[in-house]
């Protein structure tokens, strides 16, 4: 049905203690239902409901007419389903995340047809959610999400920042060629603080002992005399061109840039004390700070619903593709599939981890002595790693050198 009413809804059989498995396809502005008994019948054939109070009002009045256990499968689809699992959530009804990509195959081994509806994925979720083991989301689900949120928030104000800095580079180029090789291709606090303060070739190269006093102390003594002659003789000397229009540009640029940067800080400071409150076992493991640790437990999310470190390899896609035909098979490259961002935050993970402990360095060294690359051997101490977050989490025990053995 389009429209779900609960005065045209189809009649739930009273009486018995039965099974129910009900599967919701998640969209933007509308979710679709559908309801199948423990033996596959159909008892509620897939039915609309808005993302709103009064479309999870109904779909609340449909759930409590249930008599019996009630099993809930949502389609994992980013951000729109979060409303209603807190919905769900707030009015004790337990609920499993199912993975878009097991959904997919599922429907493909049901059938031929390359139709798809979302009231046909609504039991096709149901149908899916009888074949798995029903693991619910955590009651805590709500600060992993959060952590989530947070982290993939300053990930997008990252990717802002380097855009910006591009831009910026452009322009400087044009002004004050000789001003970023002068700090070695970088943009230091210093370095900002100079083209904040002095925008221009001219302002810079009359620069004088209070200016130099202030970069002295901002460079905490880095920023030597020496240096401060030699970039007012650049500064001075510079091929560059002082056009208004460049100048504008450079100062609009220069101030999203910084503005980007605070904001940058202040979710990291909020991203901090969340994953410190939270205090998993994977901060113990040397080399992992915080934003890495929230990074990896926000994107993992619960870790009981894994049934192995495995089941975390091919979510992180980085376990190899497996290829068969006839009598030859073999592995390739991985697979990457999931997570981008886990992925990207366990091989960042990597380096550290060989410099901070010696046991990850050995296993490290050892896949090179085996005539791995070094991404492949990072790739390799990534796979460990993640096997050893698996073992802390789930066993909520400290790391100990031991485990990667």
């Amino acid at each position: 049905m389009d429209k779900f009413s609960v005065e045209t809804a189809v009649q739930i059989p009273k009486g018995g203690n039965k099974l129910y498995f009900v599967g919701i396809d998640i969209s933007k502005f509308k979710h679709d239902c559908a309801i199948i008994d423990e033996i596959g019948d159909v008892i509620m054939p897939s039915w609309s409901f808005n993302n709103d109070l009064e479309g999870f009002s109904i779909l609340r009045e449909v759930l409590s007419s249930l008599q019996g256990d009630i099993k809930i499968g949502l389609e994992s689809t980013g951000h729109y389903g979060q409303n209603l699992k807190l919905f769900l959530e707030s009015n004790g009804f337990s609920f499993m995340e199912c993975n878009p990509l097991l959904i997919s195959r599922f429907v493909r081994s049901k059938s031929l047809r390359k139709t798809k509806t979302d009231s046909i994925d609504a039991v096709m979720i149901a149908q899916h959610l009888m074949t798995v083991e029903y693991k619910p989301y955590p009651a805590s689900f709500y600060h992993m999400d959060k952590l989530k949120s947070l982290t993939r928030f300053r990930d997008s104000l990252v990717r802002q920042r380097s855009r910006q800095l591009v831009d910026l580079t452009n322009v400087l180029d044009k002004v004050f060629p000789e001003f970023k090789p002068f700090f070695k291709g970088k943009f230091s606090v210093t370095a900002l603080y100079i083209l904040a303060n002095y925008p221009t070739p001219e302002k810079i190269a009359n620069m004088n002992a209070r200016s130099y006093e202030v970069l002295r102390k901002r460079s905490s003594g880095k920023f030597t005399m020496i240096q401060f002659a030699q970039l007012k003789t650049l500064a001075k000397n510079t091929v560059g061109s002082s056009d208004d229009y460049l100048l504008q540009q450079m100062e609009v640029l220069l101030d999203i840039y910084t503005q980007l940067d605070a904001k940058i800080e202040e979710v990291e400071a909020e991203i901090i004390e969340c994953i410190i409150g939270i205090d998993p076992p994977i901060l113990s493991i040397p080399g992992i700070g915080a934003m890495s640790a929230a990074v990896i437990l926000s994107e993992f999310g619960d870790f009981a619903k894994y049934a192995n470190p495995s089941k975390m390899l091919s979510f992180a896609g980085l376990e190899p593709g497996y290829f068969q035909s006839g009598q030859s098979e073999h592995t390739g490259h991985m697979v990457k599939h999931g997570s981008s961002h886990l992925r990207y935050a366990l091989l960042n993970c990597c380096l550290p981890l060989i410099k901070n402990e010696p046991t990850f360095a050995a296993y490290y060294a050892k896949k090179r002595a085996e005539g791995k690359p070094h991404r492949v051997a990072m790739t390799h101490v990534a796979k460990k790693l993640l096997r050893v977050i698996y073992t802390l989490q789930t066993k909520n025990i400290p790391y100990n050198a031991d485990l990667v053995c």
